[in-house]
């Protein structure tokens, strides 16, 4: 973990895993926010390539990143200005997530609600 730099210092950031039902329900919801928000990433815990069609992954799989933002249940959405965590949503909450991403009718297909 020595030298690891933050994920991102303004923006959001998913953090989420292919193996989380909850995550692979909302992939299409992490691929829209990084095709319209400012800066968005998501961070991997076990696969660099989830989801698909996102070229902003980082690979956690040695869980560094998650540790040092004590991540303890996936997806975690995060809002990050001037290098410091502003909010947090645990899990897929639609308004919670467009609230934080300022993308509106994000998530129209999916439950309102789902805990990581």
């Amino acid at each position: 973990m020595a030298g690891l730099r933050p994920v991102i210092a303004d923006g959001l950031v998913v953090f989420a895993k292919r193996a989380c039902p909850t995550c692979s329900l909302i992939e299409p919801v992490m691929q829209r926010a990084a095709r319209e928000a400012k800066a968005f990433r998501v961070v991997s815990q076990d696969d660099p390539a989830f989801p698909a069609q996102v070229a902003d992954v980082v690979d956690d799989r040695e869980l560094d990143h998650s540790y040092l933002n004590e991540i303890e249940a996936v997806p975690t959405l995060i809002r990050y200005a001037g290098g410091r965590e502003v909010e947090r949503v645990v899990g897929w909450d639609r308004d919670a997530w467009r609230r934080l991403t300022g993308i509106s009718g994000l998530g129209e297909a999916l439950p309102p609600m789902r805990p990581g």
